[in-house]
């Protein structure tokens, strides 16, 4: 008839134990108490771009946003180049803790068809962790001065001059070559890929006549349509955008299920934790969604990341390896065309 009273009396201990912190000490040396207290010190966020440009403004407003979150600093780390893959190849090899991150655009899917023989693996390296901006649409753009004024006229354009109209991108095998590769498969036409290191020389050269097409933000092109310099003539995504509603997409205009996005994601290293993983999912979840920071990304033709998880998250990049692959091999475009 004791049993029970000796059940109460641990009972009592245990909860006084909790109260006083005991219980916690002891498992101080574990995983569940460091993800708790995750994060506890600075986060570094590593950027492929250079500063200035559209991802740079997304990463600035995710880091001023987790830092609010969090209360601690998360601390933007520009290491441009080669795609993407240097700053990539920097998080692939720091310590799985969290306190290192990529954000990367969709080149993070492109890469591993473009660079075979990279110094990391491009999928297996990583954690997935959130989507940052969901999937927004490019603009096509032609010079204002040619005849052209709808897609359907481009295709006319393009047929009757083969391999003689030119489109300018930021680079072999960037989301800009690579959605004008993916309109010239659909359309049946030949077009002649003009790499560039920056995109601001490919709109001036595009109003200055040096090129004639070009994919590219609406954020990028907006003020030259707005004063005639160039003309839209389609936008990318299936839907038309509310940042360009009167723009049709390419999709509208002859080609059902045409789609080319580009998207922001977070990654950590491999092993990292899941509790932190899942801690930096929900921050930048809430982050991008709220009102002052949906209001700066309405411009870009975007908005909040989709409600992905780390493993949807995961799955929908490997579903986009998938596609760009598809039009990588089929263009025979490598890191060294």
């Amino acid at each position: 008839m004791t049993e029970p009273h000796i059940h109460d009396a641990a009972r009592r201990v245990f909860l006084r134990a909790v109260a006083s912190g005991a219980v916690a000490s002891a498992f101080a040396g574990t995983g569940v108490a460091h993800a708790a207290a995750y994060p506890d010190k600075p986060v570094r966020i590593i950027l492929p771009f250079a500063v200035g440009g559209s991802a740079d403004a997304v990463a600035r407003l995710l880091a001023n946003k987790l830092a609010e979150r969090f209360k601690q600093p998360f601390v933007i780390e520009a290491k441009p180049g080669a795609n993407g893959t240097i700053a990539a190849d920097y998080v692939a090899k720091s310590a799985p803790d969290g306190y290192t991150l990529l954000l990367n655009s969709s080149a993070q899917a492109i890469n591993p068809t473009l660079y075979p023989k990279l110094p990391f693996d491009p999928v297996n390296a990583f954690a997935p962790v959130a989507q940052v901006v969901q999937p927004g649409p490019f603009v096509i753009v032609v010079n204002a001065q040619l005849p052209i004024r709808d897609l359907r006229e481009l295709i006319a354009y393009a047929k009757a001059r083969p391999g003689s109209i030119s489109y300018g991108s930021a680079g072999i095998g960037n989301s800009l070559h690579l959605g004008g590769e993916m309109l010239a498969q659909a359309a049946g036409i030949e077009l002649l890929h003009v790499p560039y290191k920056g995109a601001a020389s490919i709109v001036n050269d595009l109003v200055g006549g040096q090129i004639q097409l070009m994919l590219n933000s609406w954020l990028a092109v907006q003020p030259f349509v707005e004063s005639g310099k160039l003309r839209a003539i389609a936008q990318t995504g299936l839907q038309r955008s509310s940042a360009m509603p009167d723009i049709p997409t390419v999709a509208e205009s002859g080609f059902p299920g045409f789609e080319f996005t580009s998207w922001f994601g977070l990654w950590a290293p491999a092993g990292t934790p899941a509790a932190i993983v899942d801690t930096l999912n929900a921050g930048t979840r809430w982050a991008m969604g709220q009102p002052d920071v949906l209001e700066r990304l309405a411009p870009f033709g975007t908005g909040a990341p989709q409600p992905l998880s780390p493993a949807e998250f995961g799955r929908f990049t490997s579903a986009e390896i998938d596609r760009y692959a598809r039009v990588i091999r089929k263009a025979r475009i490598t890191a060294d065309s």
